[in-house]
């Protein structure tokens, strides 16, 4: 994307197809800023194993963090590659003992580097005792050589390898039980002995159980290290065939796929990212959506490579897989070859769960699990540039909502803007920025008006009397009528009539005076916000006969006005529940400016290392909240928001706000 050129950062997740020793690998490269969080999840999502890019200066940062938790969540083992060895200030000890102390793993050094920033040259393989030396002055990397450790020539080294690999056995002995047993039995002695392949079966064994991580380095920018990095992945990470899922069992190798993510193109239409489980995808094939109960046909099928791609005539089971043709599906939806397919697969998994005495829904277990999409946090409005051009930005929208579930656009039925939610600033700008250069519309985005409501504090009563002679026709009505404030929350008013009125109304006055009173209700006295939390009781109503029921609601209308206008007003504003998931470190200024915000904690819970601040905090005061935070915490905090309730404005705060609409401020 044209903005991750400019800005020299991820944004979109990219997948690329390649082969590496006879193994077949789909690589997905996804973005690490907090805003793109959703990109990480629906990919791990169809992942079988990931590598955690470390920058060698900084070790484990924030966003590394959350990326860590995420993995966890979705159970994918991974290896850990400490990038930017050359960088001055690399330093690999750090690295690794931050991966221990931050993120709680156990890493296993599988390299050790020959040399740090303006010296790195190379790395030492620690299973095979080898070093391998990159040629400085080949730029792509593809020139390097592979030399066994001899006591001769690097006879410190040696030693320092040998303790090295001495240590890594008895880590993978530790974790690994029939590990303990070859190493217990045969090489007690003497682990050189040891071969290299069994040590590696075991590894693979361990990272699988995700007891331990693989620790490797280099440096990417001259492709120093990735060689032995891509035969690790072939080595150590899960093929297709190792994630054993229990739903793959019911398809009996019929198509079973799940599509994690769309694209819009210009020309093709909506592309969509399929992961296949099981069965096999052919251009031209019909398929069927469990998710959104419908068949499409898949006009080509395409291998991914970044922004290129190639047409290919099959892909069968483990791969990913990029369709043309499918209008109808979105992040997260389970795609079969047909609805039988998907009928037969359930009656299989019911027999399962006869066995098992299961009793929960089958049908469901059919669904892959789809992509948990977050909460946005951060809100603001969005016009276009003329009323003329309000259909298509609503179309730009709807696309990019497709292809990034986690933006959200609602219109506020209150002020009739459009809001966009989304994951924070960045992600907004990003967005605003795409709507201008994609679909070349202008937008202007605002700050986000809060909606506030309005009610009373006391009980009025008001009388009005409306007499207009229209043509030969006279309408005469007189109304008294008495409002109070109500202790339960309702946000339409609760009418109530006197025995007297109720006695001899017809059924088009009562229509008509419910009608005048809810139109009143819609715009209250102070900010012209709705009123709610009132009761309204009609004491009396004389109607001259030949009146229309229009005079009616007006009269009733003006008279309920009258009354709002004489009674104590209150402001209420909406209230969030908030909860900030901080390090103890940040925690003081975190609750500090908190306080400003006129915050109200209701408690502080620790979970592991990290406290959760529990409170409620005014709408108003949230703006721009996620970009405060994370100055605040070093990008380490994160935070959710949904909305709690309404609640009354302080006199204090009130006489501001009305101060400020009313532009004296």
């Amino acid at each position: 994307m044209a903005q991750e050129r400019e800005r020299g950062i991820t944004i979109q997740s990219a997948a690329v197809t390649f082969d590496w020793k006879g193994y077949r690998i789909n690589l997905i490269d996804t973005p690490g800023h907090v805003d793109f969080t959703l990109e990480v999840e629906r990919c791990l999502r169809v992942l079988d194993g990931a590598v955690a890019v470390f920058d060698a200066s900084a070790g484990v940062e924030a966003q590394t963090l959350t990326v860590w938790r995420q993995a966890d969540k979705h159970k994918i083992p991974r290896i850990c590659f400490l990038n930017k060895m050359d960088k001055t200030g690399a330093s690999f000890n750090y690295a690794v003992e931050s991966i221990r102390e931050k993120l709680k793993a156990k890493p296993l050094l599988l390299q050790l580097p020959i040399g740090e920033g303006k010296t790195f040259k190379g790395v030492v393989d620690v299973v095979s005792k080898e070093k391998l030396l990159w040629n400085p002055n080949s730029d792509d990397g593809k020139d390097f050589e592979r030399k066994p450790l001899l006591e001769m020539s690097d006879p410190e080294l040696l030693k320092e390898i040998t303790e090295a690999r001495n240590a890594l056995i008895e880590q993978v002995a530790d974790l690994d039980d029939e590990f303990a047993d070859l190493v217990l039995g045969e090489f007690s002695e003497n682990f050189d002995l040891l071969p290299a392949e069994k040590l590696q079966t075991a590894v693979h064994r361990v990272t699988l159980a995700q007891t331990a991580v693989p620790v490797l380095c280099g440096s990417a920018l001259k492709n120093k290290g990735v060689q032995p990095l891509l035969d690790a992945i072939t080595m150590y990470l899960p093929s297709p065939e190792e994630r054993n899922l229990e739903f793959l069992q019911w398809y009996k190798g019929d198509l079973c796929a799940l599509a994690f993510k769309v694209l819009h193109d210009k020309q093709r239409g909506p592309l969509v990212f399929l992961r296949i489980y099981s069965g096999m995808i052919k251009p031209q094939l019909a398929i069927h959506n469990i998710n959104g109960n419908c068949t499409e046909r898949i006009s080509r099928l395409l291998l991914p490579f970044a922004d290129q791609h190639v047409e290919i005539p099959s892909l069968t089971a483990g791969n990913i897989a990029l369709t043309v043709g499918l209008k109808h599906t979105t992040t997260g939806d389970t795609i079969v070859s047909s609805k039988s397919s998907a009928l037969a697969a359930c009656r299989r998994a019911e027999r399962e769960g006869e066995k098992k005495h299961r009793q929960n829904n089958e049908a469901e277990r059919l669904l892959l699990a789809g992509v948990e999409i977050p909460e946005p946090v951060f809100f603001c409005t969005i016009e276009p540039p003329s009323v003329a051009k309000q259909p298509d930005l609503d179309h730009a929208l709807k696309c990019l909502q497709r292809e990034d579930p986690s933006l959200k656009v609602k219109l506020d039925p209150d002020s009739g803007q459009t809001i966009l939610c989304g994951m924070g600033e960045l992600h907004i700008e990003i967005i605003h920025d795409r709507i201008k250069r994609e679909y070349g519309l202008e937008t202007y985005l605002g700050p986000l008006q809060v909606a506030y409501r309005e009610t009373i504090l006391n009980s009025v009563r008001a009388t009005d009397t409306l007499d207009r002679t229209l043509g030969d026709r006279r309408h005469l009505v007189t109304v008294e009528l008495e409002a109070k404030s109500l202790e339960t929350s309702s946000l339409l008013p609760v009418i109530e009539y006197a025995a007297s009125v109720a006695a001899d109304l017809s059924q088009a006055s009562r229509e008509a005076v419910e009608n005048g009173l809810h139109s009143a209700c819609l715009q209250g006295p102070l900010l012209g916000s709705p009123i709610q939390d009132v009761a309204i009781t009609l004491h009396s109503l004389v109607i001259h006969p030949g009146t229309s029921t229009t005079m009616i609601s007006a009269c009733v209308s003006r008279c309920l006005q009258k009354a709002l206008k004489k009674a104590d007003k209150q402001i209420l504003e909406p209230l969030m529940n908030l909860e900030v998931t901080v390090t103890r470190d940040y925690l003081s200024p975190v609750l500090a400016d908190l306080a400003q915000r006129r915050g109200n904690i209701q408690e502080i819970q620790t979970r592991q290392d990290n406290r959760v601040v529990i409170g409620f905090v005014p709408l108003a005061e949230i703006m721009g909240y996620s970009t405060v935070l994370r100055t605040l915490t070093s990008g380490s905090a994160t935070f959710a928001l949904e909305l709690s309730n309404y609640q009354a404005m302080n006199p204090q705060d009130q006489s501001t706000l009305l101060s400020q609409r009313s532009g004296l401020s």
